[in-house]
């Protein structure tokens, strides 16, 4: 008990006197997503049509202060390909939306150079299925929910997020990239981790921050990824809604 009360008031600690709090920031020169491209004022995939049918809900239109940089839009993944071809938004059910717009707004009052980088959210069960046939008998098979039964993320009600920081215009340090798949990024472990130098007070500290916004907002954690978010209990989502085909 003694070393998991100095680990928390280290914790503590960080929060209250991280440089990341600093006020008055510029805009950052280049940032990874402009919002010249908001909602509206873009072409709108075929994909993406038929979310917005659906009824889910582009997080960009809540709040575009939010950043999103879909991780498997792109080749720099523990997968090496993209598997989203030409979309690269983030789509919720619009409960789950207003929760990480919740979030955003928590993080901004808290510390206003930071912003939240979504690296995932919406997968629909055809993208599920390309990453499984990708990983499928793989040492990677045990990351990728078999598209049988789907991910959270398949219906619309799981984020995979970062944070970013406007003053610097890069990404926060987390320790690990997000999609990294090893025990460093397991927030079971972390305390382990602080201990032996592997995590650094830094990373552990920015680590909070943003598990910190995103509980306030209502999101659960998820103790085996730092960076994924449910948006409902498991066994809700499957009650309540349905797989995005």
């Amino acid at each position: 008990m003694i070393a998991g009360t100095v680990l928390l008031s280290m914790g503590i600690f960080y929060l209250l006197a991280s440089p990341t709090s600093a006020q008055g920031i510029d805009p950052p020169e280049n940032p990874i997503r402009t919002l010249s491209d908001a909602p509206g004022e873009r072409i709108v995939t075929p994909l993406e049509k038929r979310l917005i049918d659906e009824g889910l809900v582009n997080v960009r239109e809540l709040d575009p202060s939010i950043i999103v940089d879909l991780k498997y839009a792109s080749r720099d993944n523990f997968m090496g390909a993209s598997v989203y071809g030409d979309f690269n938004e983030a789509y919720l059910r619009p409960e789950a939306a207003e929760k990480l717009a919740r979030a955003s707004r928590i993080l901004q009052r808290r510390f206003p150079n930071l912003r939240i980088l979504v690296g995932d959210a919406l997968r629909p069960r055809s993208v599920q299925r390309k990453m499984w046939v990708l990983v499928e008998n793989t040492p990677m098979q045990r990351y990728v929910a078999n598209p049988k039964g789907g991910s959270m993320h398949n219906y619309g009600a799981a984020v995979d997020v970062t944070l970013y920081d406007v003053k610097t215009g890069e990404e926060v340090d987390m320790g690990t990239p997000l999609d990294y798949f090893g025990p460093l990024a397991q927030p079971a472990l972390e305390t382990d981790y602080l201990n032996t130098g592997e995590l650094t007070r830094e990373q552990y500290g920015n680590r909070i921050i943003l598990r910190n916004a995103m509980r306030d907002a209502g999101w659960h954690v998820l103790r085996i990824e730092w960076w994924h978010f449910n948006a409902f209990p498991k066994d809700f989502v499957r009650r309540n809604y349905s797989i995005i085909e």
